[in-house]
């Protein structure tokens, strides 16, 4: 694999979501629009549009960063950042972030930090590297795809944010929201490694992040920095059982609980028992919510995403 070609004066194509998390978005221009006069550095600002597709604005993006010796930014959360890396996979150009989500998983993995002043420093410090990216049914998430509950908690998350703002206190109510109206058992025939296996559960959570998973308490995730990705599945059980679940979550000891099964793979295919092929199902990648048909296949991309960052930056461990 050879790493993009970039220009001396690598030129910035940036996507931005005015509306992500933290709201620090401001800040983060004020540094980046100084930072790139400094250094010489062209710069195209896109924002992204309320009710309008982002699509045309990413593709202008990505075309304008293979055009010129340049690199397409996702300036977002990591909703924002998953629509960028798509197109960015898909034709191979040079991929940078500046982090605006709330939890921001996928730049903490890589060791990206938050603040504005010096997430554009490592920006334009940086150079791409191959990270590893999953796909479901060829959709690219860079930190979870997941069916079930888990889907329809962010789901919920997402409806109480958009009337009550962003916080990880609305995260939690709107988790016991959605546990309070019940969930589905899913019969699901897992396929992976030759190996074929029914999955009563209530959710599939499928990462490529090994720093949820270690939040979290799932050994699992240690698959994921070795090339594969790695699934979580929850036996059938309770509301007062899941509310347990979740709070060994929270508390990083998930690995305790015997009601998880957990496995890992470079390819899974799942398909729903009395469900027909071509059903649709929702899917939740990287927390934004889509229509897929089943059967799902998970897989490690072929192709990695070429993310800028600087070669001294580690990880955000725990």
């Amino acid at each position: 694999m050879t790493a993009p070609a970039l220009a001396a004066s690598t030129p910035l194509f940036v996507v931005f979501n005015p509306q992500s998390g933290r709201g620090n978005w401001p800040q983060t221009r004020e540094a980046l629009q100084a930072a790139c006069k400094a250094g010489g550095r062209p710069l195209t600002l896109l924002p992204l549009q309320r009710g309008q597709s982002p699509e045309p604005v990413i593709a202008r993006a990505v075309q304008g960063a293979l055009v010129e010796g340049g690199i397409a930014v996702a300036a977002g959360g990591d909703g924002t950042i998953n629509a960028v890396a798509n197109h960015a996979v898909a034709r191979g150009c040079a991929f940078g972030v500046l982090p605006q989500g709330t939890f921001n998983y996928f730049s903490r993995a890589h060791g990206l930090p938050a603040q504005p002043e010096e997430s554009v420093a490592a920006l334009l410090q940086g150079r791409p590297e191959a990270v590893q990216v999953g796909l479901v049914n060829e959709q690219v998430f860079l930190v979870n795809a997941s069916l079930g509950f888990y889907a329809r908690l962010l789901e919920d998350r997402e409806s109480y944010k958009a009337r009550y703002g962003r916080s990880r206190g609305v995260a939690l109510v709107a988790a016991l929201f959605t546990l309070a109206r019940g969930f589905r058992i899913w019969d699901l025939e897992a396929h992976w490694h030759g190996r074929t296996e029914t999955l009563r559960t209530p959710t599939l959570f499928v990462g490529n992040n090994p720093l949820q998973f270690e939040q979290v308490g799932v050994e699992e995730g240690e698959a994921v920095e070795q090339g594969e990705l790695a699934a979580i599945a929850l036996r059938p059980l309770g509301r007062a059982a899941m509310l347990g679940l979740l709070v060994q979550a929270g508390l990083g000891r998930l690995d305790r609980a015997s009601e998880v099964q957990s496995l890992s793979f470079r390819e899974l295919e799942v398909a729903a028992a009395q469900m027909p092929r071509g059903h649709r199902v929702r899917v939740a990648t990287d927390g934004e919510l889509r229509w897929m048909r089943m059967p799902l296949r998970f897989r490690v991309s072929p192709k990695p995403l070429w993310l800028v960052k600087p070669a001294s930056l580690e990880r955000e461990r725990g």
